[in-house]
């Protein structure tokens, strides 16, 4: 009698393999924040003093007539919108049972979400 061939390293394994993807996902946002966090901690640092106008001057470096300190500023807040909602949903996933109020808690953090990232680039790109 032969062993079943689904035991072993010659086992089928199927499913969506959202965790890996996730995983990965997170970790660069993470990284993105890290780096915008150093960024703009050395841009504060060697700022001479904390003034709005030093601020904004900040936030509107430009490179070849490219708003960088904008575009980072936004992908920085991108970053941290996709990190939170992985994480947040996955807390929805594990301990929210009922399907329906599962759904419900992942469509009011996602406009959540969006919301803060539209609201952070209105603040962001009127200054």
């Amino acid at each position: 009698m032969s062993a079943p061939q689904n035991i072993g390293p010659k086992r089928l394994v199927v499913g969506a393999h959202y965790g890996v993807k996730d995983w990965i996902i997170q970790r660069i946002t993470a990284v993105v924040l890290v780096i915008y966090t150093l960024v703009l901690g050395i841009g504060a640092l060697i700022t001479p003093e904390f003034t709005y106008e030093n601020w904004v001057r900040l936030f509107n470096f430009e490179v070849l007539s490219f708003p960088l300190g904008k575009l980072l500023a936004m992908l920085a807040f991108l970053s941290l919108a996709y990190h939170a909602w992985i994480g947040v949903r996955d807390i929805w996933m594990d301990y929210v049972k009922p399907a329906g109020l599962r759904l419900a808690l992942q469509v009011l953090t996602v406009l959540w979400l969006v919301g803060s990232v539209v609201y952070a680039a209105q603040i962001l790109w009127r200054i």
